[in-house]
């Protein structure tokens, strides 16, 4: 089965020992990949310097970074600001803050002037745990991707994080990023390609495609490792950017396999499978199952308690797939 993964992925993904590191630090480490070759990168924070990753950047560049305070929407009218200025902006806080509390600064101030605003979103999704709900967000992607001239990323482990970071400071225009604060496994490499716009082919099938995105991309590999040993080979997509969306890849994908099932730690309304949602609508459509947050806010608790309790396993995707052939086999039978 080997022979069906992207070569570049770490060959020890399905293994419990897996190395786990925080997707955010990736974030803290691009930032000072960036500093030695683009001085008009800033960094901009509200009094979480430390838990974005941010740290080492502001102890490097002091004069580089700025420290807002509990005033993220403040903040965002000053990241405006500085890229009308000429500065390339980086924009740290959690997700549920920025940006969630800053989305009209975001909209008026950054997407509607096309400000080159990079907005990094920390600490998404239920894996926040013990946080609770008002600091689990399970809308970030919903509401960036709506807005005209924004560009939305979710990096699947730190490593793609740190190219994340990399290639939206490349780009001009504004741009989201999500990442978690829990550590999670890191299935990629240095040789990993990565392309903002372009999906990643992670695994070869021909039953099923899983489409997913940031760290619930380890679940799906593990759901299609367990699914082969029955018969069942599954495809796997990175959809790593969720706007611009890859189009042509998904649509490849499902003229071969006739069902799809979608993996995100989200809302499925609006989120990745809002989006898969749109595009077959209008190219392709075919069954479709979604794994991710089924209308409800989340709760405290470990990450693992609640990634099992709001069904965002392997064996909830099994099952999903299940689901997902059923109903193509029934749509043959017509």
């Amino acid at each position: 089965m080997n022979n069906m993964l992207h070569p570049s992925l770490n060959p020890h993904l399905f293994s419990p020992q897996v190395e786990k590191i925080p997707t955010r630090n990736g974030y803290g480490d691009g930032l000072l990949e960036l500093s030695e070759t683009k001085p008009e990168v800033m960094v901009l924070t509200g009094d979480l310097a430390e838990s974005t990753r941010v740290l080492a950047f502001w102890k490097k560049y002091p004069e580089r970074f700025v420290e807002c305070g509990v005033a993220e929407q403040n903040m965002m009218g000053v990241a405006a600001g500085l890229a009308l200025a000429g500065k390339i902006p980086f924009v740290s806080s959690y997700a549920v803050f920025v940006p969630g509390r800053t989305w009209d600064q975001t909209r008026v101030s950054v997407c509607y002037s096309k400000s080159n605003v990079k907005i990094a979103g920390a600490h998404s999704g239920i894996s926040v745990g013990p946080d609770g709900a008002t600091h689990q967000a399970l809308e970030d992607i919903a509401i960036t991707r709506v807005l005209p001239n924004m560009t939305v990323i979710v990096p699947c482990d730190a490593e793609e994080t740190r190219k994340c970071t990399l290639a939206v400071a490349q780009m001009q225009g504004p741009a989201y990023f999500r990442f978690a604060r829990e550590k999670t496994p890191v299935i990629t490499t240095v040789q990993t390609p990565f392309e903002i716009g372009k999906s990643i082919l992670m695994r070869t099938g021909e039953h099923v495609t899983l489409v997913g995105c940031g760290p619930l991309l380890h679940e799906a590999l593990l759901a299609a490792h367990e699914l082969s040993r029955d018969g069942i080979e599954a495809e796997v997509i990175n959809m790593h950017t969720i706007k611009p969306f890859d189009h042509a890849a998904l649509e490849a994908s499902v003229l071969k396999t006739g069902c799809v099932v979608t993996i995100e730690e989200h809302q499925v309304a609006g989120g990745l499978a809002g989006a898969v949602a749109e595009s077959l609508g209008r190219h392709h459509p075919v069954p479709m199952e979604s794994i991710g947050m089924q209308d409800s806010f989340g709760e405290s608790g470990e990450p693992d308690e609640l990634l099992t309790k709001y069904g965002m396993r392997a064996k909830d995707i099994v099952l999903a797939v299940h689901d997902a052939i059923l109903r193509k086999q029934k749509n043959l039978k017509r």
